[in-house]
């Protein structure tokens, strides 16, 4: 039986006779047929990954036996850098750079409007003086001239300004937003009123802008007393920067989708 199963093995390993192992005929058939798959002595080099350990280093070149084959790239000896850019590349440069001087020119009215808000947060409590047990907004109200401050206006051109009216217990400011063409005065209408139905999720939020403006928000010291102040602030520069991204996206949309829609209609003549 020794002698038997020694023969049995040596024709084996010889490549003759029948395999008892079915599945184990199939994987080295499989293996030779993939040069992706690793031979035998391949398996034997590669160490096993315990914890603690590091991993083993990358396979070696491209062969038959084993490893991956070479990319396109590298079989025509061309590499990523060197290949030409197209159209679309110097697109998005150009798109990247108008970007960044879009931000380089909105950063110092950011940074006007924040130097004001942090002055004029500066609030109290404060009681009406004209009826008893009442403490109301006097940005509001207006009964006492002495309790209001000066306006600020601060305006990037004509049509992107904000107004910043401060008092004793209460500020308001006023955002107006940069409206190019029709389209954008529609979307910026449609994108405020939806915002203005739902002023009690934003808190400081005013559900009527003031005259001339698109929105407006209302802190009061009941605001700065719950909340931080620097977040008030953070939160009014956020939606300022945000804002125009909205509804620029918004309107980029539009377009594509009315592109859609003509093309299918007119496919019909």
């Amino acid at each position: 039986m020794e002698a038997l199963a020694g023969a049995y093995q040596a024709r084996r390993g010889a490549g003759g006779g029948a395999e008892r192992n079915p599945s184990a005929a199939a994987n080295r058939r499989l293996r030779r047929r993939s040069p992706v798959l690793p031979s035998a002595s391949q398996r034997r080099h590669i160490p096993s990954l315990c914890p603690g350990e590091a991993a083993p280093p990358p396979l070696g070149p491209w062969k038959r036996g084993g490893g991956l084959p070479p990319s396109p790239s590298r079989r025509s000896g061309r590499s990523r850098a060197s290949r030409k850019r197209g159209p679309a590349t110097s697109a998005c440069r150009d798109r990247t750079a108008a970007a960044a001087t879009m931000t380089a020119t909105l950063r110092p009215y950011l940074n006007a409007v924040r130097a004001t808000l942090q002055a004029a947060l500066c609030l109290e409590n404060f009681s009406s003086q004209v009826v008893e047990r009442h403490n109301k907004p006097e940005v509001e109200v207006r009964s006492s001239k002495e309790l209001l401050l000066q306006p600020v206006i601060i305006s990037r051109n004509e049509k992107e300004k904000v107004l910043i009216e401060g008092s004793i217990n209460s500020v308001r400011v006023s955002i107006a937003v940069k409206q190019a063409d029709e389209i954008e005065k529609i979307l910026c209408h449609k994108f405020m009123r939806f915002m203005m139905m739902r002023a009690e999720n934003f808190f400081i939020l005013r559900r009527k802008p003031v005259e001339g403006y698109d929105i407006s928000f209302l802190i009061t010291n009941f605001h700065t007393e719950q909340m931080y102040k620097h977040k008030l602030v953070d939160f009014v520069i956020h939606f300022m920067e945000e804002i125009d991204k909205e509804i620029s996206e918004m309107k980029l949309s539009v377009n594509a989708r009315a592109r859609i829609v003509a093309e299918e209609f007119l496919k019909n003549f």
